[in-house]
């Protein structure tokens, strides 16, 4: 029903993006993914790019395909099928790709994007530590300048991809000062895997599995200064504009994860008999369904409205955060109510809604929790309505008793009036 909000172009790219996730991703890959068999899967992204659906919103002279963000959200749903560490390692390839085909030289676009977008070097992005996850400008990994390079020191966790990487987009502390603003004190590097930086799979996650999840320790690893992103301490600003492209992201990949599990259960209780007939004939199960569905559509709007913001150049600030808590909130609601239309079976390893489960839970924190994600909500808002009250009509005076200015005390002062 939104294919009316694409172009022919837009559609064509996510029924390619369609047709991969349906013939060119197994099974079988994705089950040993789950069990922790495999830990990062290479060939989906070696296939990806042959495919050329990585980078599609980069310069086509660097291998991407020169199209816009209502494109790549629609190909990010039918990633977000798969599940959460195949649509996150998709991603990556778009959120490192900002910051290097935004902000980087001609020669780190050479270097980096163009063969991570030809699936020859692969990539991570060094940003949580153990000390913080959403404190993000209280990192306390740094980098020393040491003349022609910098000594990087510190460890990053939870980095999704770590596994498989061959170069990390790292945020370290580079000035010291203690008078400077946090903002103005973090830099981004490009690191390269060398003997110096040690990768330690993490064990254990409940679910998200397979996407090479990893620590990562840096010890006096050599940065040459020519791979610093926008300049040294510009760390924020190349941060800031990151989290368009990692809420997003998100936002349309979780819509695909609540997609599937909507699907296997509208499937099953068509099936299913209860009673002599099948349960979708009762309220109780197509209620749930109609609820789902209504929840999903609403996400999925949402979603392409914000990439229709990000695309206008305007700044999408406060629209990439509720799609992202928007989505992941309506996902988790979606397969919540699909496992509960298929009862118990749903809640075993016969069908997959309980690893979708698993995925969606780590999505509503990833990215910053979505309670960062209200405080940006509500601080972006206030600030836009201090510079237009309203947006229209001003409806205060419309009340019956508007003129009754007694009632109306706000402060001690009005109180004492």
């Amino acid at each position: 029903m939104f294919d009316h909000m694409l172009t022919p172009e837009q559609i064509a790219v996510r029924d390619r993006a369609r047709d991969f996730v349906k013939d060119g991703v197994s099974a079988e890959l994705l089950r040993e993914m789950d069990a922790d068999k495999v830990q990062f899967p290479k060939e989906f992204l070696q296939e990806a790019a042959k495919r050329e659906l990585l980078g599609l919103r980069f310069s086509k002279e660097y291998g991407g395909g020169g199209m816009d963000w209502k494109t790549e959200v629609a190909a990010l749903e039918e990633l977000g099928v798969l599940g959460a560490a195949l649509s996150c390692l998709y991603s990556l390839v778009t959120i490192i790709g900002e910051a290097i085909h935004t902000f980087g030289t001609e020669e780190q676009k050479r270097n980096y994007l163009e063969p991570t977008l030809k699936g020859e070097r692969f990539c991570a992005e060094g940003l949580t530590e153990p000390r913080g996850g959403s404190d993000f400008f209280g990192a306390t990994t740094k980098a020393e300048d040491k003349g022609e390079y910098l000594l990087l020191n510190g460890q990053k966790r939870f980095i999704v991809g770590g596994e498989g990487a061959d170069y990390f987009l790292v945020y370290a502390r580079t000035n010291f000062d203690p008078k400077a603003k946090p903002q103005q004190s973090i830099s981004a590097l490009l690191v390269d895997r060398d003997d110096t930086v040690k990768v330690e799979h993490v064990y254990g996650l409940m679910g998200t599995r397979g996407g090479g999840t990893a620590r990562i320790l840096f010890k006096d690893t050599k940065v040459p200064k020519k791979n610093v992103i926008l300049g040294l301490h510009r760390g924020g600003e190349v941060f800031n504009r990151m989290m368009v492209p990692e809420r997003l992201t998100t936002a349309s990949g979780a819509v695909g994860v609540g997609r599937a599990a909507l699907e296997v259960a509208t499937r099953y209780s068509t099936r299913r008999m209860a009673f002599g007939k099948p349960i979708m004939r009762f309220q109780g199960v197509s209620f749930h369904i109609a609820e789902a569905v209504t929840r999903l559509d609403a996400a999925r709007a949402l979603v392409y409205a914000t990439a229709a913001k990000a695309d206008s150049g305007e700044d999408p600030r406060r629209m990439v955060s509720q799609a992202k808590k928007f989505s992941t909130e309506a996902a988790w609601d979606v397969v919540n109510r699909a496992m509960q239309v298929m009862g118990g079976i749903g809640y075993t390893d016969i069908f997959p809604v309980e690893k979708l489960l698993r995925d969606i839970r780590l999505m509503m924190i990833w990215t910053g929790t979505n309670e960062i994600m209200n405080l940006l909500i509500q601080h972006e808002w206030y600030k836009e309505h201090a510079k237009v009250p309203c947006a229209g009509r001003d409806v205060e005076p419309d009340a019956t008793g508007f003129d009754q200015e007694q009632e109306k005390v706000y402060t001690d002062e009005d109180q004492e009036r």
